[in-house]
């Protein structure tokens, strides 16, 4: 089985990619093995995994902080002597900080790029040279944001570490193109999840900006990863695929 590693998966589009890749395994005939990741949120992570290897899918459970680079190398390491390689990633986990770029605060940045941005090397650095030696080629898929491309408004450190996420991304799929090696990023838009349900601005007014007049879904952005994993998906790297109802 190939082994797949998916940041942030305990809830909202992490879970839903969780999901996907499950039912994907299976119509391949059990393709995949999953490791679900959580930081503090390690219990809904184990439920998730539970449910997936019920349903027919291995799944496990694994706890760290992508934005500390020594336990990121020391929990990602350990796992893969007791286990084998990843086949592919999804580096999902991300959070946000909003505020006006003036009152914003040195600690409200360094958390956002930490984790977003810092994240993103602290997990594929210990990863990618054992999916080399794999010699399986293998998959990579990153998660930027509509904010990553255009900007928005109180999100100057939120769209700095998404845009950050896409140069790394497009440099790190030019690296590993002849390792057979697919990286891509999706960028979603406004999408329905607990991190968009606090917004200061309605969602009707949102609505107004996006030509389709609908938040998007998480099993949606899930669908355009498990797309990437597919077999079909062996010519596609160093593309940003937006999930964004036509927003940008």
């Amino acid at each position: 089985m190939k082994r797949i590693l998916i940041t942030g998966s305990s809830r909202g589009i992490g879970k839903a990619i969780a999901q996907a890749l499950a039912r994907q395994s299976l119509a391949l005939n059990g393709a995949y093995s999953l490791v679900l990741h959580a930081n503090k949120n390690l219990s809904a992570a184990q439920e998730l995994a539970q449910t997936l290897t019920a349903a027919g899918t291995p799944a496990t459970a694994l706890a760290f902080d992508v934005s500390d680079r020594e336990q990121c190398a020391a929990v990602l390491n350990a796992d893969i002597e007791a286990n084998g390689a990843f086949w592919g990633v999804v580096c999902n986990a991300g959070i946000t900080a909003d505020n006006a770029f003036p009152m914003l605060s040195g600690d409200e940045w360094d958390r956002v790029l930490r984790t977003n941005l810092d994240g993103f090397y602290n997990v594929l650095q210990t990863l990618v040279m054992p999916m080399v030696r794999l010699r399986d080629g293998g998959r990579i898929v990153t998660l930027s944001s509509v904010s990553g491309i255009v900007g928005n408004r109180g999100q100057v450190n939120y769209s700095a570490s998404k845009a950050g996420i896409i140069g790394a991304t497009k440099a790190l799929a030019v690296e590993m193109a002849k390792r057979k090696i697919t990286v891509n990023c999706v960028a979603p838009g406004f999408i329905d999840t607990d991190m968009t349900a606090n917004l200061l601005a309605p969602k009707e007014e949102i609505f107004k900006a996006i030509p389709m007049q609908r938040a998007g879904t998480p099993e949606e952005v899930a669908a355009t990863v498990a797309f990437l994993f597919s077999p079909e998906a062996a010519y596609i790297t160093r593309q940003v695929i937006s999930v964004n109802g036509g927003l940008c």
